[in-house]
């Protein structure tokens, strides 16, 4: 029986501190399209893919013509900021703790290209970082299971041999539809009540958090 366990992050607002400034990009790339989307929604819907979000905050119904228009906006906008992303406190320290006690570490984002390698040299931990799942990886990105069970292919273990930490209800969900164990971060700015309904094992205020009781969390146990 292969002794094989995976350590599977998601990126933004879990490692790097980006949530907000994929807020602000994606307002203003609204706004660029005439539309007014308050922000406090668009913080609910960081984390989806962007067809998903685009879909979740202009419904169904909207002309779909604009939607590469929308989602090329944000990255051009988003992209001014790849120089300097910010890895929260303890992201790179989180992954190579677990990588020193036998975890395989892998990532699960909706970020793909240029945007996924900005945020890996934010986390500065590639030494220990296997591989990624993006948004090139899947057909359906979360809260679909597709993410995390593209990231545990690649490390090849079983769903009952992860855990998935992450900072969002799409985290969570996804982490609970493959059978995994979510794990969720503060650090996204998601109330705890909400990743809690929506399946967290358990819920650390960031990495650092979670680095500093690692010997009482879930992957102390597995």
């Amino acid at each position: 029986m292969s002794t094989r366990r995976a350590a599977i992050f998601d990126v933004d607002g879990t490692l790097v501190d980006t949530n907000h400034l994929h807020v602000v990009t994606w307002w203003e790339a609204f706004r660029q399209g005439g539309h007014r989307i308050p922000m406090r929604e668009i913080h609910r819907a960081v984390g989806l893919g962007s067809d998903d979000l685009i879909e979740h905050l202009l419904g169904k119904d909207r002309d779909r013509e604009d939607d590469g228009q929308l989602e090329a906006a944000h990255h051009a906008l988003y992209a001014t900021c790849f120089d300097r992303l910010p890895a929260l406190d303890g992201a790179g320290d989180l992954l190579r703790a677990l990588a020193g006690r036998g975890w395989t570490i892998v990532l699960a984002t909706s970020a793909s290209g240029a945007e996924l390698a900005a945020l890996r040299r934010a986390i500065d931990a590639d030494d220990v970082i296997l591989g990624a799942a993006s948004a090139d990886d899947v057909a359906d990105g979360k809260p679909a299971p597709d993410p995390v069970r593209q990231a545990r292919d690649l490390a090849d273990v079983p769903s009952e041999r992860a855990v998935f930490v992450g900072d969002t209800v799409w985290d969570m969900k996804a982490a609970v539809r493959d059978g995994v164990v979510p794990v969720a971060v503060l650090s996204g700015g998601i109330p705890r009540a909400d990743l809690e309904r929506a399946g967290a094992h358990a819920v650390y205020r960031d990495p650092a958090d979670l680095l500093e009781q690692l010997d009482s969390s879930v992957f102390a146990d597995r």
